[in-house]
């Protein structure tokens, strides 16, 4: 993914916020990039946009080789589901499926039978080591494991790209190590390249890569 020259704005009575002037950053595959930023800077914004769940005012956003900042609703969903991946702070799992099920969901949703996303979830399941808890409901697991279930989940169409956004902020810190380390194996074993937003400097100190917003621009750090 490319995000070129990307500018967000938004109204505010009669004064213009601009979030976004003009940022720009590439993710690789295989690499893991950490967002740090203060609450308000734009990490959301920014995770938006790359999603294709808003659009930028100026600029472009490259998934593949592809631009994607004219494409209309429908095809931004279309490509959205196939190619971008997202974990939330709060797991969002559906309570009334089983861990496997939550996982095969999205991949029936884009066509796959019933045995094949089975035979799938409960093979990333147990990558993660959840391979004993398949047939649990999202109540019975632990706040790690629910998480956890969340990158399966949101890895399971194969995307080229994950957003996380503050993905270990609900966890105590030996849990929230645990799904770290569960998504970087999922990075480094699937090519995947992903951004995460995180207050956690220890996590972000293990990531390929850092960057911060900074006057509307992405800034590398060191």
């Amino acid at each position: 993914m490319q995000l070129h020259k990307v500018e967000r704005r938004y109204a505010q009575g009669e004064a213009t916020l601009d979030i976004l002037r003009g940022a720009d950053l590439g993710l690789w595959p295989g690499q893991s990039v950490a967002l740090i930023a203060p609450s308000g800077a734009g990490k959301s914004t920014l995770l938006h946009l790359a999603g294709l769940l808003e659009h930028p005012d100026a600029g472009e956003i490259y998934v593949g080789n592809l631009p994607t900042a004219h494409m209309d609703d429908a095809e931004r969903t279309a490509l959205r589901r196939v190619e971008i991946g997202f974990v939330y702070q709060f797991h969002h799992l559906l309570p009334e499926f089983s861990a496997v099920e939550n996982v095969m969901l999205p991949q029936m949703i884009r066509g796959l039978d019933s045995a094949e996303a089975r035979s799938r979830s409960a093979e990333l399941l147990t990558f993660l080591g959840l391979g004993k808890r398949l047939d649990h409901r999202p109540g019975a697991l632990s706040g790690g494991e629910q998480q956890r279930v969340a990158i399966a989940r949101a890895v399971a169409n194969t995307p080229r790209v994950l957003l996380a956004d503050e993905p270990t902020g609900n966890l105590d810190p030996r849990t929230a190590d645990l799904v770290f380390g569960a998504l970087s194996e999922i990075v480094r074993a699937s090519g995947l390249a992903a951004l995460v937003a995180t207050h956690n400097m220890e996590l972000a100190r293990r990531m390929d890569r850092r960057v911060t917003l900074r006057d509307g621009l992405l800034v590398e750090l060191d």
